[in-house]
């Protein structure tokens, strides 16, 4: 039987479409509603035969793919599991006899799977829709481009947002990150645990099974590297030889995190301004509580007196907006003179601006006004951790973080 604070610490209440949840540990089998993420994937496959919902491993895609199940007859094969392989060990014989919803979760073990599985939605008599899970981008978008083209639908899917989790536990998930098992775990010493667990399974246990032959402790090395280097422009030569390397091996090994999700390369973007811009891309990790583990970060107040605190945050705030806002069209921007921009979004044709600021009270900058004027932004949002949204100009204000699921609204609707 649980102690009062023992259930206190499991304890989440969330509230959602005016039905209020108490959730537990995913472990317990009760989840985070994660309804965006579910529209979107329904959505996907009432105008696909086939939808593919990409993400990192542990973040919830099995999940949500059996919340979609429970809607209607489903068959559900797990890639991971020896029975299911064997099941799909003569695939046309086995999915041809298929109606309904067929799940395949760790898609990305079969590549061959996608010639399949193109012949038999092509099929006039096909009764079957295909919800693929993967966890490896690179070879899903290979075999999709190739086999799936206009047959298939993507959704991304990361870990919680704080629209999921409600802003009142964003220092929660700032400290742990998104995944469900280390944000909801029963305190921060057994989430970073489970982090720490997270990471060598990842390099020991899922390079190797992508046909990745690289030693573990090589992409560690690595991997903590890019962590110190979080919000940085990417520097492969620095890198390189920090490794010990080639800047070559160091792309590679770069490729291989984003491939698997755990590293967002985010693009420069650059015109004609009549300025040198950047042109190399900004490296991010993409979870806060990995980038945390990584650095021996275990709790808030480690974080606040730690010198990547800002570096943390920025990565933090702008992977919610990109959540949030549901778009691949985002780019920082950056001149050789010192403007910069560190989020550039384009929606509906129009561009807008996001800073990352942790302070009290962030200010107009020269920074910001360039980047407006030479970008033609429409409208610039500097985010910051306060409570307290305040005008700095006509079209520059400040706003919390938690402003974001809100505002994400009104942008997607506006465009």
């Amino acid at each position: 039987m649980l102690t009062r604070s023992e259930l206190a610490n499991l304890s989440l209440l969330i509230i959602e479409n005016h039905t209020l949840y108490l959730v537990f540990s995913c472990l317990n089998g009760l989840v985070l509603p994660r309804p965006d993420a579910l529209n979107q994937v329904t959505t996907a496959l009432e105008t696909n035969p086939v939808a593919a919902l990409l993400g990192p491993r542990q973040c919830g895609k099995t999940t949500l793919a059996r919340q979609i199940a429970q809607r209607e007859p489903t068959e559900f094969f797990d890639l991971e599991s020896p029975v299911d392989v064997r099941r799909l060990s003569a695939p046309m014989t086995t999915l041809e006899k298929l109606s309904g919803l067929v799940v395949i979760d760790e898609v990305q073990r079969r590549p061959d799977l996608f010639e399949l599985i193109r012949v038999l939605v092509d099929r006039p008599e096909n009764r079957a829709r295909f919800l693929l899970l993967g966890s490896a981008s690179p070879r899903i978008v290979a075999g999709v481009s190739e086999s799936l083209a206009g047959r298939i639908g993507f959704v991304d899917l990361s870990g919680f947002n704080l629209r999921e989790t409600g802003p009142e536990h964003q220092d929660r998930l700032w400290t742990r990150g998104g995944f469900p098992r280390a944000f909801l775990a029963a305190n921060d010493t057994a989430s970073l645990r489970w982090r720490d667990d997270f990471v060598r399974t990842f390099l020991e246990r899922d390079i190797p099974q992508l046909g990745i032959s690289v030693p573990a402790e090589t992409i560690r090395r690595f991997w903590t590297m890019v962590a110190h280097y979080h919000g940085q422009v990417w520097n492969a030569a620095q890198l390189a030889r920090s490794l010990g390397a080639s800047e070559n091996t160091a792309r590679r090994y770069l490729d291989i995190l984003a491939g698997a999700f755990m590293v967002r390369v985010l693009a420069p973007w650059f015109e004609n301004v009549g300025k040198r811009q950047v042109k190399a891309p900004k490296i991010y990790l993409r979870d806060t509580g990995l980038l945390h583990a990584l650095l021996q970060i275990g709790t808030l107040r480690e974080l606040e007196a730690h010198p990547q605190l800002g570096a943390s945050w920025e990565g933090f705030a702008l992977e919610n907006v990109v959540s949030l806002l549901d778009t691949r069209d985002v780019y920082f921007w950056a001149t050789h003179g010192g403007a910069e921009l560190d989020l550039l979004v384009t929606l509906g044709g129009r561009r807008y601006g996001f800073e990352f600021k942790y302070r009290d009270a962030p200010a107009r900058t020269r920074s910001m006004l360039i980047a407006r004027e030479d970008l033609g932004l429409e409208h610039l949002w500097v985010v910051y951790p306060g409570s307290t949204e305040y005008a700095l100009d006509e079209t520059i204000d400040v706003v919390p973080l938690g402003s974001i699921p809100r505002l994400a609204d009104e942008l997607r609707r506006s465009g």
